[in-house]
């Protein structure tokens, strides 16, 4: 039956269950979205929806958060997750892809296995690709989109610190953004209402970045809530696509 209720713009959210992507997840909830929140341990997912709905849903009527187990490394399994997705829920306004792996501190070029190396290359870009490849179609037919992938200063082809070590987790980062960058110029920087950026964190307090961390994981997320919610006219920048931030400026990729 249609309440006649106008209907909810939809966030997909990757490694939503916890981290940057639990503080992405809330963010767009506070924004009015209804979430659809993909990660690999089920409990973890259900616990992080129970936790959303209890803070949100006594204030937005109607909010509803579907949760996707997926294991992120299995390309199959990937795909099939997303596919259910667009099957069962209506064209996301948001996708935000917040998974990811740090590769082994020794793993430099020289030193790291195929093991190793295809375990973080499988989950940083091959996944990013499958879940864009299988969801993102109908947002840039749509011409309203938001897509929003975490990347890495360490995978910066210019700047500091942008070379050596870690060398599965800054080559799959260094494939995300020119990732983005392609898609962004393929889907015509933004003139069909279809928008594409990666973001730069920093070093927050997740699992992946330790309780040492400089910052909190909801601090992380911030740049990335407002790329996937904000006017465009904000960016302030001619080019407003296809493009790596952090904290809201433009760092060259």
């Amino acid at each position: 039956m249609n309440s006649g209720a106008p209907m909810r713009p939809l966030a997909i959210v990757s490694g939503g269950s916890r981290g940057l992507g639990f503080e992405t997840a809330r963010g767009l909830a506070a924004r009015g979205y209804d979430l659809a929140m993909i990660a690999k341990d089920p409990a973890r997912l259900n616990s992080a929806r129970e936790e959303l709905i209890a803070e949100y849903s006594p204030t937005q009527s109607g909010l509803s958060i579907t949760t996707h187990a997926a294991d992120l490394e299995n390309q199959e399994a990937t795909r099939k997750a997303a596919e259910e997705i667009t099957a069962s829920l209506p064209t996301p306004q948001v996708l935000v892809l917040a998974h990811g792996v740090m590769s082994e501190k020794m793993s430099k070029t020289l030193r790291t296995t195929d093991a190793e190396w295809n375990r973080v290359m499988a989950i940083n870009l091959d996944s990013v690709f499958t879940l864009v490849n299988v969801i993102a179609p109908a947002m840039a037919d749509a011409r309203n989109g938001r897509l929003v992938v975490y990347s890495a200063c360490l995978g910066r082809m210019s700047g500091p610190g942008n070379a050596g070590g870690l060398a599965p987790y800054r080559i799959s980062k260094a494939g995300v953004n020119a990732l983005v960058r392609n898609l962004a110029h393929e889907t015509g920087l933004g003139a069909r209402g279809f928008y594409v950026d990666a973001i730069c964190p920093n070093h927050s307090r997740t699992d992946m970045g330790g309780p040492d961390a400089p910052r909190s994981a909801e601090e992380g997320a911030e740049t990335a809530i407002w790329l996937a919610t904000a006017d465009i006219s904000e960016r302030g920048t001619d080019q407003v696509t296809g493009l790596l931030w952090e904290d809201r400026k433009i760092v060259p990729f």
